[in-house]
C-alpha cells in the first residue's frame, strides 16, 4: 500500500471515529414563560440537540395545557365551559375532564377548602391593578362557590353548572397537571434524570446522577432567603405562598390571590404551604388546600395520605411539618 492511500485510509477512520463517538452527556438547562410563570427544564441529555429536543417537546406541552385549561384566553376549552355550562352539557377534553376529576376529589377530601368555583369572586380581584372587591360584590358571589354545583359527566365527558354564574379557574392545578405531562413526555424518551419546574410547582426525575436534589423552601417573607432545605429525588414538589400575587391595600394589609371559598377573601392564618408527593397535580392542588384549611386541619388531613408531606409556615413565621417529615420516613 502507497503512503498516500495509507493516508487516505487513516484519514478516513479516523473521520468515522469522530463521527460514531457519542458525545459526552452532562446537564442541559433551558427556561420560557408559559401559562403565566416561568417554566424550567434542567435535565442530563447525551448532547445540546437531544436536549433541544425534549425541551421543545416538554414546552410544547405546556402550551397545550394553556389552550385548554386558561381562563384567560377566550378560545380555551375552559372558557367555552364557564360560558356555556350553566345552560347545557358541555362537551370537553379527556385532559380538560381528568383535571375536572382530580379537582373533586380533592375538593371532596378537603371538605370544599380546595374549590375551583372560587373563581366566581377571584375575578372580582385585580392585583395588576390593586384592586379589590367590596363586602356587597364578594356576598352576591358567595353562594356560586360550591364544587358540588359543578356536574361532571364520565359516560359523555360533560361539565354542567347547576348555577348560572358560576365560574371555573384551574390555577390550582392545571400547572401541576402540565408539570406532570411534561414528565411523562421526558419519561417516554428514556431520560432519567430532570428538574421541571412551573411557577411553584416541580417535579424531580430520578436524582442528581447519584446524589439527592436540595429543593429550598423560600422564606415567605425574603425572597433570597430559604426557611428550610430538603433533599428528594423522584418526586413532586408544590408550593403555595402569600407572596406569589399580592397588594397591601391602604389599611396596611396584604391582599393575596389564595381566597377562602367560605369567605370570598384572601386567608390569612397561613404564609406558606409545601406538599410533597407522588405527582405535581395533587402537590399542587392540596398545597391550595392545606393553606385554605390552616396549619392543624391542614396537617390532620395530610397525615391521613399516604406518601404525602408537608411543610407549613404559619402566619407567625412558626414552622409545621407532617408527621412523615418528622419521623424521617
Amino acid at each position: 500500500m502507497s503512503i498516500r492511500i495509507l493516508a487516505k485510509t487513516l484519514a478516513f477512520v479516523l473521520a468515522g471515529l469522530l463521527v460514531t463517538t457519542p458525545a459526552r452527556a452532562e446537564w442541559f438547562r433551558f427556561s420560557d414563560n408559559a401559562m403565566t410563570t416561568l417554566v424550567s427544564l434542567e435535565v442530563w441529555a447525551d448532547s445540546r440537540q437531544q436536549a433541544e429536543a425534549l425541551w421543545q417537546s416538554v414546552f410544547a406541552e405546556f402550551t397545550q395545557v394553556d389552550q385548554v385549561m386558561s381562563r384567560y384566553r377566550d378560545d380555551s376549552e375552559l372558557s367555552r365551559v364557564n360560558r356555556e355550562a350553566a345552560d347545557h352539557p358541555v362537551p370537553v377534553s379527556r385532559s380538560l375532564f381528568e383535571v375536572l376529576t382530580k379537582a373533586r376529589e380533592i375538593s371532596e377530601m378537603s371538605d370544599g377548602a380546595f374549590d375551583i368555583s372560587f373563581a366566581s369572586v377571584g375575578y372580582l380581584y385585580d392585583f395588576r391593578e390593586r384592586r379589590q372587591p367590596d363586602d356587597e360584590a364578594v356576598k352576591a358571589g358567595l353562594d356560586r362557590i360550591n364544587y358540588r354545583d359543578i356536574l361532571l359527566d364520565a359516560d359523555d365527558l360533560t361539565v354542567r353548572f347547576r348555577k348560572p354564574g358560576l365560574m371555573l379557574d384551574l390555577g390550582g392545578i392545571a400547572k401541576g397537571y402540565a408539570v406532570d405531562q411534561g414528565i411523562r413526555v421526558l419519561q417516554q424518551a428514556g431520560v432519567g434524570h430532570a428538574r421541571l419546574s412551573a411557577g411553584g410547582d416541580m417535579r424531580l426525575l430520578g436524582d442528581r446522577r447519584g446524589r439527592p436534589w436540595v429543593v429550598g423552601v423560600r422564606d415567605p417573607r425574603h425572597r433570597d432567603r430559604q426557611a428550610v432545605v430538603i433533599p428528594v429525588s423522584d418526586t413532586a414538589i408544590s408550593t403555595s405562598g402569600d407572596y406569589e400575587r399580592f397588594f397591601i391595600d391602604e389599611e396596611g394589609e396584604r391582599v393575596h390571590h389564595i381566597l377562602s371559598p367560605s369567605t370570598g377573601r384572601p386567608v390569612g392564618e397561613v404564609q406558606s404551604v409545601t406538599i410533597i408527593g407522588d405527582n405535581a397535580m395533587t402537590t399542587d392542588a392540596l398545597s391550595t388546600a392545606v393553606f385554605v384549611l390552616g396549619a392543624r386541619k391542614g396537617l390532620a388531613l395530610i397525615d391521613q395520605l399516604e406518601g404525602i408531606d408537608a411543610v407549613i409556615i404559619d402566619g407567625n413565621r412558626r414552622m409545621h411539618y407532617s408527621q412523615g417529615l418528622m419521623s424521617g420516613e
